[in-house]
């Protein structure tokens, strides 16, 4: 295993990635699903991807890229992106978009409330779904024939369809000023894909980690903060969803899930702010299922200001690291 070396590894490999310089490279399991595995194997030296480039001429006129993230399934990672692109979307002089990579559970149509819609092709591209004037989405969900129908893809095909998004998506005349990228769990196919497409793209302006209280989910976000320093992705900080539950009738508070005192420790041990803490609140999961705004039916609940105020310091975080 003299030749197993980590030389030259692809900054968009997977973890275990043999290095393109070894005689394995391209050839063990954790090559499957990496974009560069039939380079690596065929011995030839890495060629830079010219989509990559493309892709940062065709987003060039995005102001801000944030990546949401969550190393754990369930933590309500799509609900934070969805009503974050929102709370975004309440000042009228900004243009929203939200891009869901989740390609196996897309689920942005549903709790935006346009599901049964389809894209359009022209000219320009691919046109988004608009769910007002000033925000937009795109999904592998509006390219299905059916709510039920599955998408059982391997990794290359995944990556296709992230690249096609990021290139061939036509968000419009003028300057998008946050584009929202809401991504599956994990530390997968889809996120070394979106990482390797935006890493010369100067808007990207870095991610949110999405966890819950409990210990077995922080576990997983500290993954996913291994992901991203190894990405060299900014992280604009922690958003803590699902912190406590609010009763709507007695208005007592209550601890559903045991807390404990990692989250603090991980943003002390990594100098990231907790940005917010969401409670459990139903008129969150009602408005999702029902693809309705929540700031139009519960303006104000204090859940609808806790996001306005994620809102607002998100757009100081991406402003401050502009200057």
């Amino acid at each position: 295993m003299e030749n197993q070396t980590n030389n030259d590894v692809p900054a968009d490999a997977p973890h275990a990635c043999p290095g393109t310089t070894s005689t394995l490279a391209g050839r063990v399991s954790a090559c499957a699903g990496c974009p560069n595995q039939s380079v690596c194997s065929s011995g030839e030296p890495r060629r830079i991807d010219p989509a990559i480039v493309e892709i940062g001429q065709r987003l060039s006129s995005v102001k801000n890229i944030i990546l949401v993230l969550s190393g754990k399934g369930g933590v309500g990672k799509t609900t934070v992106a969805v009503i974050l692109a929102r709370a975004l979307a309440r000042n009228p002089q900004l243009r929203i978009a939200l891009l869901d990579i989740d390609i196996c559970g897309p689920s942005v149509p549903r709790a935006l409330g346009v599901e049964n819609e389809q894209v359009h092709s022209s000219g320009s591209g691919w046109s988004p779904v608009y769910v007002t004037e000033n925000l937009c989405a795109m999904s592998v969900g509006f390219l299905l024939t059916s709510l039920e129908q599955a998408v059982i893809w391997k990794g290359p095909r995944k990556d296709n369809m992230i690249k096609q998004f990021l290139l061939d998506v036509d968000w419009g005349e003028g300057e998008l000023d946050y584009l929202i990228v809401d991504t599956p769990p994990g530390t997968s196919d889809e996120h070394l894909s979106v990482v390797n497409y935006l890493k010369n793209v100067s808007s990207l302006s870095g991610c949110i980690l999405v966890t819950t209280p409990q210990e077995i989910s922080l576990q997983d976000v500290r993954k996913e903060v291994s992901f991203v320093k190894q990405a060299n992705i900014n992280v604009l900080g922690i958003v803590e969803n699902m912190s406590i539950f609010k009763c709507g009738k007695c208005h007592k508070e209550s601890t559903i899930f045991p807390r404990h005192d990692g989250l603090r420790q991980l943003c002390e041990t990594n100098n990231y702010e907790l940005l917010s803490s969401i409670p459990i609140d139903p008129y969150i999961a009602k408005c999702c299922d029902d693809g309705e705004d929540l700031f139009e039916l519960h303006s104000d609940s204090s859940t609808a200001k806790v996001y306005l105020n994620l809102a607002e310091k998100i757009q100081a975080k991406c402003q401050l690291k502009k200057e």
